[in-house]
């Protein structure tokens, strides 16, 4: 008689979480070379390219993708490639500046609703939740409409709707680090409210505000490209990737389809990259989520 040797099988939810964490560690990668990417193209190709990307050459009109132009040529001529990538550095710019400049006001408004509690905490939320009540997208337009076309009114108008959810975010992490030992203890030594705020909460919430700035950067990008396609946001000489959309729905209905789909590929895959780059820093700075997705 012969003892056959007992072998134990892996728990299937260790295998499953083992695929999980292998999945998404090939995401990350792939977001990050997709990231890394986009800021080489809009670093290295305008100062390498000698070439004018405003340059007109009619006899070279909507010419199909090909070797000399793998994107093909838009409506005067100009190469595609070259117009995307000039495009995708003005997007990225302004998705960029909207986002600092929307965390700064949104944490700045969070840490103050949060520290202060109170009157003015209730205050602050009244204003964040009117302007919650109104479509981003109707009151970028809004501010817009009042001034000329320009880099600095989109920015500034990407800006001033999109602070509202870090705003919410800041406010319940310093309310949450209120309730810590360690800020009672704090309170009881004699600092003052300020010095609890600048030294303990403020720097606490740095993760977080990052994080949402992250997260805003494609967002802003899409917002800029909607009010470009509306003709009311950057000038339309200037090649950002809402102008080239726009200026191509003629050709589209016409039949010719890369003069949309090489810009339109330009915006979903470096906000998909960054979004997933992002998703993947939310799992490691927040524990409890990343436990979750391991079982």
């Amino acid at each position: 008689m012969t003892c056959e040797p007992v072998t134990t099988a892996e728990p299937a939810w260790r295998s499953h979480g083992t695929e999980r964490r292998s999945t998404r560690a090939v995401r990350a990668r792939v977001c990050v070379v997709l990231v890394a990417a986009t800021v080489l193209a809009v670093l290295l190709v305008p100062p390498l390219v000698r070439l004018d990307q405003q340059a007109v050459d009619l006899s070279s009109r909507l010419l199909p993708p090909s070797w000399s132009h793998p994107f093909g040529t838009d409506d005067l001529g100009r190469d595609l490639l070259l117009r995307c990538v000039y495009g995708l550095r003005v997007s990225l710019l302004v998705g960029v500046a909207a986002a600092l400049t929307a965390t700064v006001i949104g944490t700045a408004v969070g840490a103050t609703a949060g520290a202060l509690g109170g009157w003015a905490d209730r205050g602050l939320m009244r204003v964040v939740d009117t302007f919650s009540s109104v479509p981003h997208l109707l009151l970028g337009i809004f501010i817009v409409a009042m001034f000329r076309p320009g880099v600095g009114p989109v920015i500034v108008s990407v800006a001033l709707t999109h602070w509202l959810s870090t705003a919410r975010i800041v406010r319940a992490e310093v309310l949450s680090l209120r309730a810590r030992p360690y800020i009672d203890a704090a309170v009881s030594g004699g600092a003052s409210r300020w010095r609890v705020t600048v030294r303990h909460l403020l720097p606490a919430v740095v993760p977080q505000a990052a994080l949402a700035a992250v997260l805003m950067v494609p967002h802003a990008m899409w917002h800029e490209s909607a009010l470009s396609f509306l003709g009311l946001g950057l000038p339309t000489h200037l090649a950002s990737l809402g102008n080239l959309i726009q200026a191509a729905r003629g050709s589209l209905l016409a039949g010719q389809w890369w003069p949309t789909l090489f810009p339109g590929l330009f915006i979903i895959v470096p906000t998909l990259a960054v979004a997933g780059l992002a998703g993947a820093w939310r799992e490691r700075i927040n524990p409890r989520r990343r436990s979750e997705l391991m079982l």
